[in-house]
């Protein structure tokens, strides 16, 4: 990637001025810090960053580093602590008040002496979701946003991602909740995970959570939820933007949903035209290490992504032709090739989208099992099926880093693929390289003994020693299989479709290899182990056993949806 920017004159130096008090709309005084050039009256692009970490160890020298780059530049950068938040007044209430906040933020900045009326927003995950909401409501001057690892709506990935309460974020409340952030090591968090009923897991972290209490209380699409909506306003986003993920990002299903959605429904053509999309291999903290978990992703998988967020906001903020807006809009980086590869748009125009059936003779369970994934539909007197039981009290686990929360990677999933509950279906050895690169969706149709349940699915490439390298997974929560908003309980015995979003990734496989689809109902402690029994989210402690049996026919084709380049 040509990503050299050279600087652009003289830099600044920076002046400060700390803890200085924004009034909200309902008297609420917020508190930033205001890195700005120092020795001129001259005006200046605006940069806006709100954070609920600023006292996170680590997170506040990042985010000054990051203010004085941009102030030494020529611009005006504003950090400010989120509402209820280190030095700013009120209560913290994650997902609600940031986008009025945001607005009130961003109009107090046009008023001031060193501001020029001319406003972008910057952030990563939290501090990419809040400028969504924000930018919603229209706040006079945003003229650009780099948006990095955002959050989806939180009924999509977190808190409940379909259904599932992804666990880790009971962690990630524990250490934010409050005025001051709490280092969450002083916790047994894997010992606490396994704690029930989830309705009391916050007592375990030391607190007494209305904001855990409300999460449990409200694990739909409701009206609470809706609230903090945002993907249902990309009509009324009028704003161009840069969008930052990685393939083994947590929360990479919002990148790719705003990036999509603005295209199709932003108010102009402007910002429509104007959506760039950066993915490279990847997590939650881009570019920083070629190495992920057990694979090297070689020397160009790290880029001068500094120069090009730069770039971004010089084009927008400045009017200065630095070529940005000239570039294909689409850099992603293909795994198992190592390179990048650049498009006009995404998903890759001329995506063949493909389905993989699942047969077996009936044997799928481990990889030493009978599953075999063929784009052959199923014959007509092939009436196979496979069969498990799902035991919450012996949930099948994630794989992950135990030095941080769970998190992807490219971890090799042997370990969970010698289960009995896990099922197992793969190619044949591919007899020439196939590139899959967008979206992935698994449809099953299977029956429970359960009056709920889940089934959790992932993407592996098998390498010719057998390494089972993780791509992407996806769950669903049986009750929600229709309708986020409005459970519905299973019959047991009964064949229903599942369609499990396994979001996105690209990937070569290559000569040699195998395209593997693994499947059980948990990924623990991802994801909270479902109990089976039907009972209302998180309020006690009962579990069941669920007998589950995945059907592969003429009739029901369970099959992988991949999309080939």
């Amino acid at each position: 990637m040509n990503n050299a920017i050279a600087e652009r004159g003289e830099l600044f130096e920076v002046a400060f001025e700390f803890d200085v008090k924004q009034t909200m709309r309902d008297g609420v005084k917020l508190s930033s810090n205001i890195f700005r050039p120092a020795g001129t009256r001259e005006r200046f692009p605006v940069i806006v960053t709100r954070s609920p970490y600023q006292t996170a160890i680590g997170f506040q020298k990042r985010l000054s580093d990051e203010a004085k780059f941009y102030a030494q530049r020529g611009y005006v950068y504003i950090l400010q602590d989120c509402r209820g938040k280190n030095d700013s007044e009120g209560e913290y209430h994650p997902f609600f008040d940031d986008p009025i906040d945001g607005f009130d933020t961003l109009l107090w900045c046009n008023h001031q002496e060193w501001s020029n009326g001319i406003i972008g927003t910057i952030g990563a995950s939290y501090r990419a979701w809040n400028q969504w909401g924000t930018a919603a409501l229209h706040p006079p001057g945003l003229r650009a946003m780099i948006s990095i690892v955002a959050l989806p709506d939180p009924v999509l990935n977190v808190p409940f991602q379909n259904g599932a309460l992804v666990l880790w974020m009971s962690e990630w409340l524990a250490g934010v909740e409050g005025k001051k952030n709490t280092d969450t090591s002083v916790y047994d968090y894997l010992e606490y995970f396994h704690h029930l009923p989830l309705a009391t897991l916050d007592r375990k972290f030391g607190r007494q959570s209305k904001i855990w209490k409300n999460w449990i209380d409200h694990p739909s699409a409701d009206e609470y939820w809706k609230k903090s909506f945002y993907m249902d306003k990309y009509d009324q986003i009028d704003v161009p933007a840069l969008h930052i993920s990685g393939w083994y990002d947590d929360d990479v299903i919002g990148t790719h949903i705003n990036y999509t959605k603005m295209r199709e429904k932003a108010p102009s053509e402007k910002a429509r035209k104007n959506q760039k999309l950066i993915i490279g291999p990847w997590p939650h903290r881009v570019n920083l290490t070629r190495r992920l978990g057990p694979i090297d992703f070689g020397d160009t998988s790290i880029i001068d992504l500094q120069g090009i967020k730069l770039a971004w906001f010089d084009y927008w903020l400045k009017g200065i032709p630095t070529g940005i807006v000239d570039e294909p809009r689409i850099s992603i980086f293909v795994m198992g090739k190592n390179e990048w590869r650049k498009a006009e748009d995404w998903p890759l125009p001329g995506t063949s989208y493909r389905k993989y059936f699942l047969h077996s003779e009936g044997g799928a369970n481990t990889s030493f099992g009978n599953g075999i994934l063929s784009p052959d539909l199923p014959k007509s007197d092939e009436k196979k099926e496979d069969a498990y039981s799902y035991d919450p009290l012996d949930p099948c686990p994630n794989i992950y880093d135990l030095s941080i929360t769970p998190a992807e990677a490219p971890y090799d999933q042997r370990p969970i693929e010698l289960r009995n509950d896990v099922l197992v279906y793969s190619t044949p050895t591919l007899a020439s390289d196939i590139e899959v690169s967008g979206p992935v969706q698994v449809v099953l149709y299977t029956a429970t003994s359960a009056t709920d349940t889940d089934f959790w699915a992932q993407l592996t490439d098998v390498f010719p020693d057998g390494f089972s390298m993780h791509l992407t997974e996806g769950i669903i929560r049986g009750r929600y299989r229709k309708s986020l908003e409005t459970p519905e309980l299973l019959e047991p015995g009964k064949v229903y479709e599942f369609k499990i979003d396994l979001w996105v990734t690209s990937n070569l496989f290559q000569k040699g290899h195998k395209i593997r689809l693994d499947l059980s109902s948990s990924s623990f402690p991802k994801y909270d182990r479902n109990p089976n029994t039907g009972h209302d989210f998180g309020k006690d402690a009962e579990i069941l056993v669920a007998n589950q049996r995945i059907y592969h026919s003429n009739e029901y084709p369970s099959h992988v949806l991949l999309p080939i380049i």
